[in-house]
């Protein structure tokens, strides 16, 4: 990971999640995560494509964080071809939404 990623997650962090745009509602959510469920929905889930890598698991991680991190990939800040495509059709709402439902997971 590259020092510039980490300091955009760790400055995401720092960040009150009051000043993000949205706030994320994880009801919102159930009819966005169709794109997520078949890669991080499924444990141990390892991807061939660009390279093969284990798929983190998101359940239960900081929602700020998966905020950071969709927004680095539709910025180009991160770099994963499917990851791309994905955040580039979404919003900052679907992006709050998203981490709201997988940041109540445990």
């Amino acid at each position: 990971m590259s020092a510039r990623i980490l300091l955009a997650v760790a400055a995401a962090l720092c960040i009150s999640p009051v000043a993000f745009a949205a706030e994320g509602k994880a009801d919102a959510a159930k009819d966005k995560i169709s794109m997520c469920v078949g890669c991080h929905g499924i444990p141990g889930y390892q991807t061939a494509f660009p390279k093969t890598y284990k798929v983190p698991r998101i359940g239960g991680q900081y929602p700020e964080y998966i905020v950071a991190a969709l927004q680095a990939y539709k910025t180009g800040d991160r770099s994963h071809p499917t990851m791309t495509g994905i955040a580039a059709s979404l919003t900052e709402q679907d992006m709050a939404d998203i981490a709201a439902y997988y940041g109540a997971q445990k």
